[in-house]
């Protein structure tokens, strides 16, 4: 079972997450919060597998309590699904920096939500092309990085780059295999090597580092060159 806490300040939409959850024969609520600083408490003590995290939250906002509960000193594997009414760029940006690993509207489709919950219990990123392009958005109104590819990407070989620039597209695995000719199996090992080299929990984190690291600009990748060697 996927054990699930739900984050949001009206009880009303609490419970209706809850009641849909719960629908669900392999998804059971495992707790609900009203506040920020309830869902960092109930996420180091109720060992839930997702988040469904409101954004606007008394006390503490739903992005500080994800920076708490998937920073370096937060909740081994819980993972974090932002939900919000209001679809604003500061907010994905600011939810994935934060360690989020996907961010959806609250008026989703229940279907879609469940199977949004899904992937990121699974360990995968929710990050839809949408998301993807708010993400270039944010970066092309910011200042283009002072250093060029940065020394985070130390010991990142050639073709784990082109990998991480297409993932910074919001390119899936089959589509960077058919980029760069390879088996979809040799791009998820590339990808897995990447959250380990880079410390990522995920592909959001990937985009995050691609595009901060200067690896990747608003303007185009630097590296979307073709095949090239390992």
């Amino acid at each position: 079972m996927i054990r699930v806490l739900v984050a949001d300040d009206q009880a009303l939409l609490r419970g209706s997450f809850r009641v849909l959850v719960d629908t669900a024969p392999d998804l059971v609520t495992v707790g609900e919060a009203g506040t920020g600083a309830e869902a960092v408490e109930l996420a180091r003590g109720g060992s839930p597998d997702v988040v469904l995290m409101d954004v606007r939250m008394p006390e503490m906002d739903g992005i500080e309590a994800t920076r708490r509960i998937c920073g370096p000193a937060g909740v081994p594997g819980v993972r974090v699904l932002m939900l919000t009414t209001f679809d604003l760029d500061e907010y994905v940006y600011a939810a994935l920096r934060a360690g989020a690993s996907g961010f959806l509207l609250k008026d989703t489709p229940p279907g879609d939500l469940l199977a949004a919950i899904r992937v990121v219990a699974s360990g995968e990123a929710l990050l839809a092309p949408t998301v993807t392009r708010r993400l270039i958005a944010e970066f092309s109104r910011r200042p283009e990085p002072a250093r060029p590819v940065a020394r985070e990407l130390d010991g990142i070989t050639g073709r784990e780059l082109d990998v991480l620039a297409l993932i910074a597209r919001g390119l899936s695995n089959t589509e960077i295999a058919d980029h760069l000719t390879l088996s979809p199996a040799t791009v998820k090992t590339h990808v897995g090597r990447l959250l380990g080299k880079l410390g990522a929990r995920d592909r959001a984190q990937l985009v995050i580092v691609a595009y901060e690291t200067g690896l990747v600009t608003a303007a185009g990748p630097s590296r979307l060159n073709g095949p090239r060697g390992a």
